[in-house]
């Protein structure tokens, strides 16, 4: 739930948080400014992503994933004022809305009444995503370290949507482009997703270990 704080007018007030523009209807209070911090870096890197449709409602995340295959996914802005985003996923029974709920230190998916699982929880809403997409090669979901319950590493595991009496297992293939992604993000994202590279940033040339850092994400 969203509480007042003594940030309000800091930010509630302007749509920019270097470089960031929030939505109009992101003109709302926080619960603490850490979690303020979290959601403009979120932003961010969605904007980035180059899958972030910002602003559509559900009924046009439903337009623009109906004719392609299920695993098709996006994230959007949530139409419900208490939570940032959604992620918009096609599956075998239509297109269905998850929100990604977050609290002061972490992302997670929202939980169903109907599941026992307690769902990871991540820093970062490109780590959550990541989780959920099959590991190259292996048609398996990806295993991003998750941020638990007091900063804890959480175990992954597979999520499910109840929806119509129906259980349907959550899969994120591919996400559905919004706008076209330079070479240099596309680059990016290549070397993001080799271990390897990963491993030795600190050997590249400083403005490209910045640049890697701005988007770490292979998705």
């Amino acid at each position: 739930m969203v509480t007042h704080s003594r940030f309000d007018s800091a930010m509630s007030s302007s749509p920019f948080e270097g470089g960031v523009r929030l939505p109009p209807h992101r003109y709302k209070t926080f619960s603490s400014r850490a979690q303020y911090q979290m959601v403009i870096a979120a932003v961010r890197k969605l904007q980035e992503s180059g899958f972030y449709w910002s602003t559509v409602s559900g009924k046009e995340a439903s337009a623009l994933l109906n004719a392609e295959p299920p695993g098709t996914f996006l994230v959007r802005d949530s139409s419900d004022h208490h939570h940032f985003f959604t992620l918009s996923v096609k599956t075998t029974m239509g297109t269905k809305n998850l929100r990604i709920q977050c609290d002061s230190v972490s992302f997670f998916l929202q939980t169903d009444p109907q599941s026992e699982q307690a769902v990871p929880r991540f820093d970062c809403v490109l780590k959550l995503i990541h989780h959920y997409m099959p590991s190259a090669g292996t048609g398996t979901s990806s295993k991003v370290q998750a941020v638990g319950e007091g900063g804890s590493v959480a175990d992954g595991s597979a999520y499910y949507i109840y929806s119509g009496g129906e259980k349907i297992p959550l899969e994120l293939l591919r996400p559905l482009a919004s706008s076209m992604s330079s070479l240099q993000h596309l680059c990016r994202k290549t070397l993001n997703g080799h271990i390897d590279v990963s491993t030795k940033r600190d050997q590249l040339p400083h403005p490209l270990q910045e640049f890697l850092q701005e988007y770490d994400a292979p998705i």
